[in-house]
């Protein structure tokens, strides 16, 4: 009930996973739920506790992102930054360590080291001219980075590459059987320089040549560090 609810009604989602901790707090994905609902009601200081209970009762780093953005609800970005350090990326999953280099350079930008906040960005994964899953928050949160710099045209044309990355993704929807999908270039433009997303092609300008890979991960987290439950806490759900 709380993955059905997170969306539409986090307050009542949260209820649900308090109740589910009340008799069955010993399990793992128990907690990350209450974690989840926590940190999207805004009480970042449950949402720790939880994410610490969770690690501690699971050895999984995989809400580390969380982990560092709830410590900066708290309003604790030296700590966020000291949790994100602490751990060796190379072993975390593509998402969550894209994940967490966006909360990272949140925290960055929290204590005003907005060129540093940048740099936490600056992974492989930020290839603008590929979309996966995690692209189109990642790109969003280069593109704000940017606009705090006073580099607005890089700044609009990252969030541009954002919204390309959003409608390819939405185009690829429902083909999860075929790993790679390529949007090849575009050469069909209506008059007002629109694009039928559902026909497979996404927008952009003329003079851009953009040939986007959509590529889907077995191993993905929910692309946004912003508080949205992870479908697999309804998938284990189902499996019980």
């Amino acid at each position: 009930m709380a993955a059905r609810l997170i969306d539409d009604d986090p307050e009542l989602a949260h209820q649900h996973a308090l109740a589910a901790s009340r008799s069955a707090g010993r399990v793992g994905v128990v907690r990350e739920t209450v974690a989840i609902t926590a940190y999207a009601v805004g009480d970042f200081a449950l949402a720790l506790r939880e994410l610490r209970t969770h690690r501690r009762i699971t050895g999984s780093d995989e809400q580390l992102p969380l982990i560092v953005d709830s410590e900066r609800g708290v309003g604790r970005p030296d700590r966020a930054l000291e949790e994100g350090r602490a751990v060796d990326r190379s072993t975390l999953a593509v998402p969550v360590r894209v994940q967490l280099a966006i909360a990272m350079s949140g925290a960055r930008l929290d204590l005003g080291e907005t060129e540093r906040a940048l740099q936490e960005l600056e992974i492989p994964e930020a290839d603008p001219d590929r979309a996966f899953e995690w692209s189109p928050a990642l790109f969003s949160a280069r593109a704000a980075v940017l606009e705090e710099l006073g580099r607005h045209e890089e700044a609009s044309e990252w969030e541009r590459r954002a919204q390309i990355a959003a409608d390819a993704l939405d185009a690829a929807a429902g083909v999860a059987d075929r790993e790679v999908i390529v949007v090849e270039e575009i050469d069909l433009i209506d008059d007002e320089g629109g694009v039928d997303v559902a026909s497979g092609v996404i927008p952009v300008d003329e003079d851009v040549d953009v040939d986007a890979a959509v590529a889907s991960d077995d191993d993905a987290v929910d692309g946004s560090a912003e508080g949205d439950i992870d479908d697999r806490a309804g998938e284990r759900e189902d499996e019980r």
